[in-house]
């Protein structure tokens, strides 16, 4: 897809707003932070959207997201996913939204690609042990409201806490399993999946 600089800059905004916040930019927030007119992003997203490149619900402010089968290249950091926090991985903790980033080429030496709608997360605790998801790790999540029973995921619970377990869903209760004999599961009446685990990193050393 033929884009310009200024065309890409959005997309590529839009992209970081959506999975670090969880919704897209304002045409004005969209000018603030390219430096342009409004009425000059206003033209920048409608070429993007006859290029079929975004996507805008009408009569809505933050209606902008990429669309479906779209990746947003990000030609100088090809493998830097946001870190938007801490997730335990023993009791749960407090939800955290830092707004840093892990930069997997310096931690994986160089290997290029890029997942969309990704993020990372440093794990706190050792109840996922046995599924080799230790303290000290990163995991990527995708981030997702759905989950399937035995995935590994980021939920969100009644108390406001995060953590990450694997999920069941059970016929009156959701079960959070650790991985950890250790650790008792989580048996709550519902829960809010904010992503599912698609990777862990580790690094050795310094």
């Amino acid at each position: 897809m033929n884009l310009t600089p200024k065309q890409l800059k959005i997309l590529q905004l839009i992209r970081d707003w959506r999975v670090r916040r969880g919704y897209s930019p304002t045409m004005q927030e969209l000018a603030d932070e390219i430096g342009v007119s409004k009425v000059t992003v206003f033209e920048h997203v409608e070429a993007l959207i006859k290029k079929g490149a975004l996507v805008r619900e009408p009569n809505k402010a933050r209606s902008l997201s990429i669309a479906d089968g779209i990746a947003v290249p990000d030609e100088s950091r090809p493998l830097r996913f946001p870190l938007v926090g801490k997730i335990a991985a023993g009791n749960p903790i407090e939800r955290v939204a830092d707004m840093e980033e892990i930069d997997l080429a310096e931690v994986l030496g160089g290997r290029t690609g890029k997942t969309e709608s990704t993020f990372a997360l440093k794990v706190e605790g050792d109840s996922m042990r046995d599924e080799g998801i230790l303290d000290g790790d990163f995991v990527l999540i995708e981030r997702s409201q759905v989950a399937q029973n035995g995935d590994r995921v980021v939920a969100l619970l009644p108390d406001g806490s995060t953590t990450l377990k694997t999920f069941f869903r059970e016929p009156d209760h959701i079960r959070l399993q650790p991985a950890n004999p250790a650790f008792e599961a989580i048996r709550v009446p519902f829960c809010q999946v904010q992503g599912v685990v698609k990777g862990v990193v580790r690094r050795y050393g310094r």
